[in-house]
């Protein structure tokens, strides 16, 4: 059958994929009732949903919404075969918000609304707490050179930082910074003694006993881009 509407061609999209209205609604981060409306023709997706949902399926906005350019892409995940080195995973991908670094130390305060992030992007990564998963990009070298500018973090707040995880944390100044989490002794009440530990060794640690820290989230994937 053609798909003359929106709403349907938002439809077979998400067939082609094999995706219920819910999980394609948590891909895009809108509500399951929203896609229904969309397959329906009641409303119009906006313009950020279009092109999450373009990205998602790998085609052109201008084909959900005009049917024109490049149609969907065929669907090698079948495809790969014993030769191949790498693996289709099936993972949905969630929309999640890039904060700056001031809004990640704010991400747990009420000063924060959560309404103006600096942008979105995606990750498969959905931990205990889904909605609480934020990216924030490295700035700066202290962690270079596995880590550079531009590249990309996932942060889950709710994990506790193990001896050897990458971190993001303020200080009392209300600094915020991503660094690697070192154990350094205990006190009296059984609380870790750590330091936020540079991979740059021209940056100096952060050490719990001197400096008021507060651990923000554990890195849980580093994105980087080669070109």
């Amino acid at each position: 059958m053609k798909n003359d509407t929106v709403g349907q061609r938002i439809r077979a999209l998400r067939k082609t994929k094999k995706l219920t209205q819910a999980q394609l609604a948590k891909v895009v981060g809108v509500s399951a009732p929203a896609i229904t409306e969309w397959e329906k023709d009641g409303y119009l997706p906006k313009a950020e949903s279009v092109d999450a949902m373009a990205k998602f399926f790998n085609v052109s906005s201008q084909f959900i919404l005009k049917g024109i350019d490049n149609p969907p892409v065929k669907d090698y995940s079948h495809d790969i075969t014993e030769e191949s080195n790498v693996s289709y995973t099936g993972k949905l991908l969630r929309r999640i918000p890039v904060l700056d670094f001031v809004q990640a130390g704010a991400w747990r305060e009420v000063v924060y609304d959560g309404l103006n992030p600096m942008g979105h992007t995606y990750t498969d990564y959905e931990g205990t707490h889904p909605s609480d998963i934020f990216s924030v990009t490295v700035d700066g070298l202290s962690m270079s050179p596995r880590f550079m500018p531009n590249d990309q973090l996932i942060i889950d707040p709710n994990l506790a930082p193990q001896p050897g995880d990458f971190v993001i944390a303020q200080n009392g100044d209300y600094e915020v910074t991503f660094k690697k989490y070192r154990v350094t002794g205990y006190d009296e009440l059984g609380r870790e003694h750590f330091q936020l530990m540079p991979l740059n060794p021209d940056f100096a640690p952060l050490d719990s006993k001197v400096n008021n820290i507060r651990i923000i989230g554990v890195v849980v994937s580093h994105i980087q881009n080669f070109r």
